[in-house]
């Protein structure tokens, strides 16, 4: 089975500064190409506030360490107003993220003509 991470709340994807931190000491590329306010600012308060966090938007859904990650802090890797979840769908399928009323969701792909 493969795992996906969405976003169950009605905001952005993001993860906390503490799951990016994370991220980062498991050499997640994009979490490595990101900037990190702690380095700069440790006192922000996108650092000391996990909620207000919203970094890792650039990586991918089905990446091993963001799975990860999420499994291993549940809430405390949820950003700025998101509430992360994984979702496990058969590895034969393409699949893609769609919004539905406000929520994510993993859908399969179809072909679609007009």
């Amino acid at each position: 089975m493969k795992k996906i991470v969405i976003n169950t709340s009605y905001e952005s994807f993001c993860v906390s500064h503490k799951a990016f931190v994370r991220l980062r000491e498991l050499g997640q590329a994009e979490a490595l190409k990101e900037f990190d306010p702690g380095v700069y600012w440790p006192n922000a308060a996108a650092v000391r506030e996990p909620s207000l966090n919203q970094c890792g938007m650039m990586i991918p859904r089905d990446d091993q360490h963001l799975v990860r990650v999420v499994e291993e802090l549940a809430s405390e890797a949820n950003g700025h107003c998101a509430d992360l979840k994984v979702v496990s769908i058969p590895d034969d399928v393409k699949w893609e993220i769609n919004m539905v009323d406000g929520t994510e969701r993993v859908s399969e792909v179809h072909r679609t003509w007009c």
